[in-house]
């Protein structure tokens, strides 16, 4: 039994739309409808980020952005299905019109290019309740779809469990990391978790299934347990001792978001709305989602077994997506300018390079590890400051680690950088995430000479904003030789200790 194991479907093939491919969900769905005899299309920001996933060859990339009707309407061009997996949990702002005004560009192309169906996931909540603002969007997106004049099949899910979701991932380190833990009341909530196996199952399903008429359908696991119950489960699954729980009536969603930030890989502004939107009993009102498509063979999984697979996924570095998949609101979005011509733009860079006496295999697995548990090879204590200096200020910080221990893939969120380009085993190039007044790269390069001497180069590249970017630059100068000097000689040595071993 894996973790996410898929609905088996023999139905005709469809053509799909898949939005979201980048994110937690749709970067595990896409392989999925491939399995399940579905031709694919994928409408992205950014195809690079899909530039060396395994099912990227298999699928039709379209580049678009669902603010942009003219891209939403060639894309929906020839397609039976659409899957909008769009939502911005960590959105800032206006997010609310924004993410209406997409979700009516995607109704309105669909109904113009005879889509046949627009598959949506939602999010579990009451009927008749006060909601946060992350989960009064998803109800205005689906209501949206719903309206269309398309068919549509809302899917409304809670929690989802599985290896590096942000729920799970909220859990996972809080019931690590803190023995005792203060919490807001919502801890004696009522929440009906789903393995994301069975959202899978839901999903791939959903292309197919009959739909006598558009609605809404919640869909959950088998067991309602309080959010205080599912701390102590996972610890007890986990082999912790049992977590005491303190409940501070006072503890708002904004200081309980800060908390999370600072204990758990989830920023600030993320926690917050998973907070937020845990301020209601999420339980499934009914189960009529069983008459469209019945539950996978062997039954829903339970919490227990959800929480059991997902550790398993993380032990083996098998984490198939994470929610950090997704770029953060406002994290810079352009690749790096075309070397030599930076179009007239002032650049800083700080650029060194290294001859290791071994083979370049070597010295890629040391830089193609880098980061997370490994570490930056260079004065950790700077690093570590300047990960909570990036908390601190509401940014992703350090903390969200890689999501394999081996190997990166483009658009991998790794610490506060992302995988912008990667061709093994000759560049490496991450662009930074961490909140600062200009982009920032830092790249490195191999030469190969011979069989046992490579030439290593390393570059770290920022474009400033304004005065404060150069005050910026100039203030982190005098640490430039410690921090990129010791990266450098130390990726060396750890290759050269690497292949003499």
């Amino acid at each position: 039994m894996t973790e996410t194991d898929d609905a088996g479907t023999t139905a005709r093939s469809r053509t799909v739309l898949l939005t979201g491919a980048t994110g937690y969900i749709g970067g595990r769905l896409a392989p999925r409808l491939l399995a399940a005899g579905h031709r694919v299309r994928v409408l992205v920001r950014s195809p690079e980020k899909l530039r060396d996933v395994p099912w990227a060859r298999d699928v039709d990339v379209v580049r678009g952005d669902l603010g942009d009707p003219d891209s939403v309407e060639n894309a929906c061009a020839d397609v039976d299905v659409i899957y909008y997996l769009v939502h911005s949990m960590g959105g800032r702002g206006e997010f609310l019109d924004a993410e209406r005004l997409a979700a009516e560009h995607v109704a309105a192309a669909a109904r113009r290019a005879g889509v046949g169906r627009i598959v949506y996931l939602g999010g579990l909540h009451p009927k008749s309740a006060e909601l946060s603002a992350h989960l009064r969007s998803r109800a205005q997106v689906g209501q949206v779809l719903l309206d269309s004049g398309v068919p549509t099949l809302v899917f409304q899910a809670g929690v989802v469990i599985g290896s590096g979701s942000a729920s799970f991932e909220m859990i996972r380190h809080l019931s690590n990391r803190l023995p005792v833990m203060t919490t807001p009341r919502w801890v004696d909530n009522r929440i009906q978790p789903i393995a994301i196996r069975d959202v899978l199952h839901y999903l791939v399903a959903a292309a197919t299934a009959p739909l006598p008429h558009s609605r809404a359908y919640d869909i959950g696991g088998p067991d309602v347990l309080r959010y205080g119950e599912m701390m102590q489960v996972y610890a007890e699954v986990a082999g912790l001792r049992r977590r005491r729980i303190l409940v501070l009536p006072v503890l708002t969603p904004k200081l309980a978001g800060l908390w999370i930030g600072l204990v758990t890989p989830i920023p600030p502004s993320l926690g917050r709305a998973l907070i937020e939107s845990l301020g209601n009993d999420a339980v499934m009102d009914d189960h009529d989602i069983d008459a469209v498509i019945p539950p996978p063979n062997g039954g829903l999984t339970g919490y227990r077994d959800a929480v059991r697979l997902a550790l398993g996924r993380i032990e083996r570095g098998e984490v198939e997506t994470t929610w950090a998949n997704a770029s953060p609101v406002g994290a810079p979005a352009d690749p790096l300018p075309s070397d030599p011509d930076w179009a007239g733009e002032v650049v800083f860079t700080d650029e060194r390079s290294i001859d290791c006496d071994t083979d370049a295999t070597a010295v890629w697995e040391v830089v193609e590890g880098i980061g997370g548990e490994n570490g930056w090879y260079s004065f950790p204590l700077a690093w570590t400051i300047r990960g909570w200096l990036d908390r601190f200020v509401g940014g992703v910080g350090l903390t969200r680690g890689r999501r394999n221990p081996r190997t990166l893939h483009t658009g991998d969120a790794l610490d506060f950088w992302r995988v912008e380009r990667i061709d093994r085993p000759e560049l490496l190039r991450l662009r930074a995430e961490m909140l600062a007044p200009g982009g920032a790269w830092l790249e490195w390069r191999l030469e190969s000479h011979g069989t046992d001497r490579t030439r290593l180069h390393q570059r770290a590249i920022f474009f400033p904003k304004g005065l404060a970017g150069r005050v910026y630059w100039y203030s982190l100068l005098p640490f430039h030789g410690i921090i990129f000097a010791g990266m450098l000689e130390n990726i060396a040595g750890t290759a050269r200790k690497a292949g003499d071993d």
